[in-house]
């Protein structure tokens, strides 16, 4: 790729906590990647049209509110329903095992839970662009 991979870093729902988000933001602009971060209480309307909008790469979802069943699958309806559906989505956050694979099934690429190397994240970002 000969520019750089964008990505955008979207909270959902109305979990007001973000510093992780902001600590894989800036790992992801350390490694050269452009970096659009959303804020925090994003609709899962509002993250879909910001994905189509800035015509990213790559999105990731960051919550731990617990409400990842409902969040993740209605963003993922609404990129396929504006046509973006082949961006890879990621996911970071507390989420149970059985549930991390229950969303790689319904089409999130990857699940990163507390303590993820930033490098892990950076490297399968990387590889899901370049699929």
């Amino acid at each position: 790729m000969d520019r750089k991979i964008k990505v955008l870093i979207a909270k959902p729902g109305l979990d007001g906590h973000d510093r992780g988000a902001k600590v894989v933001a800036m790992a992801l602009r350390d490694a050269g990647m452009e970096v659009i971060y959303t804020g925090l209480r994003q609709s899962p309307e509002d993250i879909a049209r910001a994905a189509l909008q800035e015509d990213v790469d790559v999105v990731g979802l960051s919550i731990l509110s617990g409400a990842h069943m409902k969040l993740c699958p209605k963003v993922l309806k609404l990129m396929k329903e504006y046509g973006i559906n082949d961006k890879p989505v990621f996911v970071g956050g507390i989420i149970p095992e059985d549930d991390a694979l229950e969303l790689k099934k319904t089409g999130i690429f990857e699940v990163f839970g507390p303590g993820t190397p930033l490098e892990k994240i950076i490297k399968s970002i990387e590889n899901a662009v370049k699929k």
